[in-house]
């Protein structure tokens, strides 16, 4: 699997704690699978706003220095892996503006705006200048220029002017906003403190070890605003759409401990294992998963289909990234060093190699050569979602529709063409069907799908 996470974002207010910067960090940490490019954490005190952000690790950005000079109870954080602008300082966030008639206001997004540009050139034909490429940069301009009165409807006028994804963090000296856009493409949770604070992360997994009593999904087109007086309000301020959850979070994105609707991550993907194993069954002697992403569906692919797994296929560490080697040959031979292979129990087997996905192919091709050359009997690919035949809109980094292998072939041309036996995917029905009852994006795949009471209807 080669795509790209997508960003996480986390506000913070707390009452007991000195520093909402510390729980900011904390939760950032647990959310530094969704984006390494970069990190950043805006603070609102009395003396005012208080900023650090930089291009590194979540851990390599902020020491205890720089988190105790972020001062105040009110905190913004973000992960980045960009899915719209160029690596660029002024493209880190949460971003920070001086609204007029209202003050400092900081922003932090997970999702893409995916109407940005025409928004960016009638927002420059009328004088406005940006100061980076980010989709993200035109909330704030439009939101800025709002002739509204109050920041609640300053936003609205802006965020009904947008389309596409976005999960929200908007801090204030007032406090910190919290909004999932009426689609729900994108994650987004409140966890309360036991101080009466509040926490809202992407995904429960960062609200983990923190002092929380009560965890809650925010609705698609939900807005909350958590008052530093500790005041909560709820409301709505878009007109109602279908549920368009990213199907990726499950298959890919969301780290294995988080829950949607009180069941792990790690649990639905077992079950697209299991589902696999059933729709696709192969005879084979070890069930194989490509490190570390295809393990869940592995296990339940080898307890469904009764095949032993085995872990002979394992990733350094230690290896740098492919995509930065110059040639063709070059990045082949990075990928061949990124893998381990367990050659003594490959030799003379029958292997069933599982993934979550498969995008362009690289990496499967060099993968079945690899067990070919150990000696293996014969070698299948089982992939735990549908075949990827169009681009993502919605701020998944999904390539062209040139570069996705399954939108040009069909299963047993890929695996002629991969050097496998056999490749073959799960079906939409059975991705779905172990799903929670919601609507589902499913454009990457060609599909819009909405599942309600326990029946299916896909278009």
């Amino acid at each position: 699997m080669t795509l790209k996470e997508e960003c996480g974002v986390i506000g913070v207010i707390v009452f007991s704690e000195r520093y909402a910067s510390f729980l900011a960090y904390r939760g950032l940490l647990k959310l530094q699978h969704r984006g390494q490019e970069s990190a950043g954490i805006v603070t609102f005190s009395s003396e005012g706003y208080h900023v650090h952000k930089n291009f590194g690790l979540v851990s390599q950005v902020f020491d205890e220095l720089s988190l105790k000079n972020l001062k105040g109870k009110i905190a913004v954080g973000h992960v980045r892996y960009s899915t719209s602008g160029k690596k660029s300082p002024q493209s880190i966030q949460p971003f920070v503006v001086n609204l007029p008639r209202y003050g400092y206001m900081a922003l932090a997004h997970n999702g893409h705006i995916s109407n940005a540009n025409s928004l960016r050139r009638n927002l420059e034909k009328e004088g406005i200048i940006f100061q980076s490429d980010s989709d993200t940069e035109v909330i704030l301009h439009l939101t800025a220029k709002s002739k509204k009165q109050s920041l609640q409807e300053r936003l609205e006028e802006a965020l009904n002017q947008v389309e596409g994804s976005y999960s929200l963090i908007v801090g204030t000296y007032e406090g910190v906003y919290a909004i999932r856009d009426p689609s729900g493409f994108r994650p987004l949770f409140m966890g309360r403190l036991q101080d009466g604070g509040v926490i809202f992360a992407s995904e429960t997994s960062a609200l983990k070890d923190l002092p929380i009593i009560e965890i809650k999904e925010l609705n698609p087109g939900e807005w909350v605003f958590f008052s530093k007086d500790g005041n909560v309000f709820n409301y709505r301020s878009f007109q109602d759409r279908p549920s368009r959850f990213c199907l990726f979070e499950f298959i890919y994105f969301s780290r294995p401990d988080s829950l949607y609707d009180d069941r792990t991550v790690y649990y639905y993907r077992k079950q697209m294992g299991r589902i696999l194993a059933k729709e696709v069954p192969v005879s084979a002697d070890w069930v194989v998963p490509v490190p570390d992403s295809g393990i869940p569906a592995a296990i339940g692919y080898s307890e469904e289909s009764g095949i032993p797994l085995q872990m002979l296929l394992m990733r350094s560490h230690y290896v740098g990234r492919t995509f930065i080697q110059p040639r063709q040959k070059e990045r082949e031979l990075s990928v061949r060093m990124k893998f381990l292979f367990v050659s003594d129990l490959i030799k003379g087997k029958k292997i069933v190699l599982v993934d979550d996905s498969l995008v362009r192919g690289t990496t499967a091709k060099i993968l079945a050569e690899k067990f070919r050359e150990e000696g293996a009997k014969e070698v299948h690919l089982r992939l735990s979602s549908p075949p990827l035949i169009s681009p993502c809109h919605y701020g998944v980094d999904i390539p062209n529709t040139k570069e996705l292998i399954s939108y040009h072939y069909s299963p047993e041309e890929i695996a002629r063409l991969l050097g496998f036996d056999s490749v073959a995917f799960l079906s939409m029905e059975g991705l779905v069907s172990i799903l929670p009852e919601r609507g589902y994006c499913g454009e990457c795949f060609g599909r819009k799908i909405v599942k309600k009471e326990k029946k299916l209807l896909i278009v």
